[in-house]
């Protein structure tokens, strides 16, 4: 249980205002650069972000009494109210969040603490109840839906709950195939700790350098190599957690029909229920090969054709994705290939990891040209791979340059699929329109399905005045419309605090009856993360 600095071994602390390492950030590609008038019209020039010494922050409301408390739980070397501490755990890593993140006057918890152990962790949760304090748990850091804002609720004071402390793999069952890895382990970490034994988890979302065990269980996380492997949810064979009733060790044997399976209660609850401390998960043996193919579509309907045969067809690929047109052109104009990105046409990217590659790409491939796929050969699909965890460090530089860009997800049926995206892109063009804004919308298909399939959207700006304000409206727009038009309001992104008012939509009444008589069980005085996930009743 090393690294109690809280970062995975070789990666450096999450710039305090943007994304990933300080040292990694970059100006724009100048094909990029030259392509932006093009796309929106005149870019208004951004206000100079603050540096970290002038942000302002409101004085901490925690008492001398609170920071003795938790310092005995957890050492007095572990319980912070400085500033540079609270602005770090201020937020995630949305957009509206960096946009917050540049100014001057910004909301932060109150403290930050840093347990090392369940039981701290435990101890931790009692102190808060005892002394009205709320308890915002706190991993990587990426959330991108308002879950780590520092939000009180009706409690006096409220502290973010550092868990990377709680790190490292703690027991590698190799007959079993099953790891038991502390929350706090960043996705880096595990996987080295796992290669040991000649292991991995396989679990790559972009954020994986930084991102947690706990975060991706809490957010039900779903990684790059989900065709191969699975959604994280899919991963999860026991978990841990505490309450402030009570503990929760689930997980006893595989195949158990002793009741509902009370694991996935705790999977997606954002923290609202409990705290998650370690997560047993299955694991598998690191693949000696890797093959990549890249592939070219006539059109998006084409390409999603043929990843939807690859799904029902039995896949065979451990990653298969597909770029929209609008998506292929920036992704070659940053490469430098103007010529081909104004060129029409949807791309692909194949990879094959593991044993059997052969027999399963020639399955796959005989599928994709069926539906009118080319084969492109390996380089394309490599180089995804090698920049595949660097897309936000371009979000930082479009900011950077006066440029709103941001991203959101959903998931319908394949039959439904052309439809959700119609209007998911008509939503973003026409909302900000409204507001003198001209926009650009990009999307690709990550994750399939038999059944249907995930839309993940990412869209560029104009924006010329109150971008939060814009946004703000635009994105009501576009939760309305996924949920009258069949999609779902979180693929793999979570609910937070961002999206919660729409989860009635999803769910029905009686589903978050259910959800507040759970929050009610586990977390009597609402200390636990209030106003996120759960919809606010009516009237608070």
């Amino acid at each position: 249980m090393s690294h109690a600095s809280g970062r995975a071994a070789g990666v450096a602390e999450m710039r305090w205002n943007g994304w990933g390492d300080p040292t990694k950030a970059r100006d724009l590609p100048l094909a990029v650069r030259s392509l932006l008038p093009l796309l929106l019209g005149r870019i208004r020039r951004p206000e100079t972000p603050v540096s970290l010494d002038d942000v302002e922050l409101a004085p901490s409301a925690l008492e001398p009494a609170d920071v003795a408390a938790l310092a005995a739980v957890v050492g007095a070397d572990h319980v912070s109210t400085d500033h540079d501490a609270r602005v770090r755990h201020s937020s995630g890593r949305s957009t509206p969040d960096l946009l917050r993140l540049r100014q001057r006057r910004q909301p932060a918890p109150d403290g930050v603490v840093r347990p090392r152990t369940h039981e701290e962790v435990a101890a931790c949760l009692q102190v808060a109840v005892d002394r009205d304090i709320a308890v915002i748990p706190f991993g990587g850091g990426t959330s991108v839906v308002g879950a780590l804002e520092p939000e009180r609720g009706a409690h006096r004071a409220v502290v973010s709950l550092d868990l990377r402390r709680l790190s490292g793999v703690v027991h590698v069952d190799e007959v079993s195939a099953e790891a038991v890895i502390a929350a706090g382990t960043t996705g880096p970490d595990a996987e080295a700790q796992l290669a040991v034994h000649g292991y991995e988890l396989g679990h790559y979302p972009q954020s994986f350098r930084y991102a947690t065990i706990g975060g991706f269980a809490a957010a039900r996380s779903s990684g790059q190599n989900s065709a191969g492997n699975g959604r994280f949810d899919a991963m999860v064979t026991g978990i841990r957690v505490a309450t402030p009733t009570g503990d929760v060790a689930l997980g006893r044997s595989p195949g158990s029909a002793a009741g509902p399976d009370l694991i996935r209660v705790f999977l997606g609850s954002e923290g609202v229920f409990g705290v998650i401390t370690e997560v047993r998960v299955r694991v598998h043996p690191i693949p000696r090969e890797r093959v990549f193919e890249s592939w070219t579509f006539p059109d998006f309907a084409s390409g999603a054709d043929g990843l939807r045969r690859v799904a029902q067809g039995g896949g065979g690929a451990t990653v298969i994705r597909l770029s929209d047109e609008s998506e292929t052109a920036v992704s070659l104009a940053q490469v430098g290939r103007i010529g081909k990105a104004l060129a029409k046409g949807a791309s692909a990217v194949t990879v094959y990891e593991g044993d059997g590659i052969a027999e399963r790409r020639a399955r796959v491939s005989e599928l994709l040209r069926a539906a009118g796929g080319t084969s492109g050969g390996e380089g394309a699909s490599e180089e995804w791979l090698t920049g595949r965890f660097d897309g936000p460090y371009l979000r930082d530089s479009l900011l950077d340059a006066g440029v709103f860009c941001e991203t959101l997800e959903t998931a319908t049926t394949w039959s439904n699929l052309p439809a959700l995206k119609t209007a998911v892109e008509s939503a973003l063009r026409d909302g900000f329109a409204e507001s003198g804004a001209r926009s650009y919308v990009m999307c690709h298909v990550s994750h399939v399905y038999p059944t249907g399939a995930s839309l993940y959207f990412t869209v560029l700006a104009g924006i010329r005045a109150d971008p939060l304000g814009v946004w703000s409206r635009v994105k009501a727009t576009v939760n309305d419309v996924i949920v009258a038009t069949g999609g779902t309001i979180s693929h793999h992104h979570a609910v937070g605090r961002d999206q919660a008012p729409w989860l009635e939509s999803e769910i029905g009444t009686t589903g978050v009856r259910i959800l507040r008589a759970i929050k009610r069980e586990l977390d009597p005085a609402g200390v636990l993360n209030p106003g996120a996930l759960i919809p606010a009743e009516r009237g608070d």
